[in-house]
């Protein structure tokens, strides 16, 4: 078949996953490593308040995920995914290196650099993924599985090296190591290139269209050029994010504009599989507004409330990858025998779980109160615990969702509807940074889940009481606003879960042929 290079299997696997593998790697070296210090930077180095640091932090996060819908829509149209994953890899590149200058337009340009270059490279090399295998090719999901523990390779290996060099040498040093492995990522994929094991795959889709010229510049290299000269515009919106709700509500109407264009367009039973890769974003979006604490909030309760042993409080964003390493080879083992003796579930109940497994996650980091100390110090085992249990729930869902959605795609559209799965971080991150502001402390206050119905949830796991608390001093209110948000939204998402399971059975049947 067309879009399958099975001919050029290696290790069960077409030979071009290997390759985007390692791209990935390294990209995401490069994404993790500056992200595990961007919180800790502004607030430690750069004497950001808490407030103005998480709201940076999740205008940051959120554009990062948006912009893959522009620039999967231009893959599709008119770079092709090649050339708009190595436009992607270089503006990142940039990005990380300028981070080295302290100065505000620098800071500010640095992250605008980041977000457009991620645009380019994030949908289009997960989209790249799935033209490797055959519609039907029980080998997707297994590919997809270790497609992301490559993500998370990068994940885990980034904090660990960034934060030593960062805390020991400077702060610049470990950014100049994040742009380091985006170049890396950007040499692995120009080899394979070079030795072209992705035959046809990726190329300019109508050279036509590219080569057409608009204001006397070829329209492939008028995109390269506008990439540029949106710099400034997407770092004022991250300098100015208390205005980020507006490009909320504008991205919202957009997608929904375009999504119900697109539904016209197609036939019956693809305008099902659509509804339902658009459920399954609704979803991730409830995910990623609670899992993507870790980076911002959870980043300070590790600094301010964890009795840290062998680690420094950016060095935990690892941990989170470190479970994936370990976990993602059994779980692709896992769904390929399960599969072979008829008994994978599908992937609604995989979501459900994905959601479940998360929030207990959360939980576990609020019955981490239940052991403090008297330095409002909480144990390092429960942090640990609460890791591994929302890995699990990640593994049940993102790196699922990833593969449902090249699957539940109309071919022609592929790039935009990856786009749309990663807009569910750009909400994702625009609610995870309302949901960290609620871990802040405000002289007097402890917070809106210290009373009612989620004041009681919050005493019952943390074993923590407002009146207790109120009466105590800053860092043990500082402990108690981060785990009765942690125990109360964890019980959300475990709900949650639960009801995506209970009310499977009609968007089972709207996905048709797709498991």
């Amino acid at each position: 078949m067309e879009n399958s290079t099975s001919k050029q299997d290696a290790f069960g696997h077409p030979r071009g996953l290997l390759y985007l593998f390692f791209a990935e790697l390294w990209e995401r070296f490069s994404f993790y490593g500056m992200r595990a210090l961007l919180v800790l930077y502004m607030t430690k180095h750069l004497l950001f308040s808490d407030e103005m640091s998480f709201g940076i932090y999740a205008a940051y996060m959120s554009l990062v995920y948006v912009t893959p819908l522009i620039g999967g829509m231009l893959a599709d149209k008119i770079l092709g995914f090649r050339k708009a994953i190595v436009l992607g890899g270089v503006l990142m590149a940039l990005g990380h290196f300028f981070l080295t200058f302290e100065t505000p337009i620098f800071f500010y340009s640095s992250l605008s650099l980041i977000i457009i270059g991620n645009g380019f490279f994030k949908p289009n090399i997960s989209s790249f993924v799935g033209k490797l295998y055959a519609e039907n090719d029980s080998r997707r999901d297994s590919g997809f599985t270790i497609f992301y523990m490559g993500i998370n390779i990068g994940g885990a290996i980034a904090p660990l090296l960034c934060a030593w060099l960062a805390e020991s040498y400077g702060w610049h040093y470990g950014f100049v190591l994040a742009g380091i492995g985006m170049l890396l990522g950007l040499f692995v994929f120009n080899k394979g290139l070079n030795n072209n094991v992705f035959e046809q795959q990726g190329l300019i889709p109508d050279r036509e269209i590219y080569n057409k010229k608009r204001i006397g510049v070829k329209t492939g290299n008028l995109v390269v050029i506008c990439a540029f000269l949106a710099v400034p515009i997407f770092a004022l919106i991250v300098k100015f994010y208390e205005f980020e709700h507006y490009l909320v509500w504008v991205v919202t109407l957009f997608l929904v504009l375009f999504l119900a264009s697109i539904l016209k367009k197609v036939t019956e039973s693809e305008r099902k599989k659509l509804l339902v890769a658009t459920y399954f974003t609704v979803l991730y979006t409830l995910f990623s507004a609670i899992f993507e604490q870790a980076g911002s909030s959870l980043t300070l309760f590790a600094d301010r409330s964890v009795n840290l042993v062998g680690l420094n409080a950016a060095q935990t964003n690892s941990v989170n990858s470190g479970f994936i390493i370990l976990l993602a080879i059994p779980f692709s083992m896992l769904w390929t025998y399960l599969t072979k003796v008829n008994k994978n579930p599908n992937s609604v109940i995989k979501f459900g779980l994905g959601l479940f497994f998360l929030g207990l996650g959360f939980v576990i980091f609020g019955l981490s109160a239940q052991q403090v100390d008297e330095f409002a110090k909480t144990p390092m085992f429960y942090l640990l615990f609460g890791y591994l249990v929302l890995t699990i729930g990640e593994l049940f869902l993102s790196p699922i969702g990833l593969s449902k959605m090249t699957e539940l795609s109309p071919i022609k559209y592929i790039a935009f509807i990856m786009g749309v799965w990663f807009s569910a971080n750009f909400f994702g991150h625009f609610f995870a940074g309302k949901i960290a502001n609620l871990t802040t402390v405000k002289e007097g206050e402890i917070g809106i889940f210290a009373e009612g119905f989620f004041g009681s949830v919050s005493e019952f796991i943390t074993g923590l009481s407002s009146e207790v608390v109120i009466q105590k001093n800053e860092a043990f209110q500082q402990l108690y606003n981060y785990v009765s948000v942690y125990s109360n939204f964890g019980v959300i998402s475990m709900i949650f879960g639960l009801l995506v399971i209970f009310l499977m059975k009609p968007i089972n049947n709207m996905m048709q042929n797709v498991h």
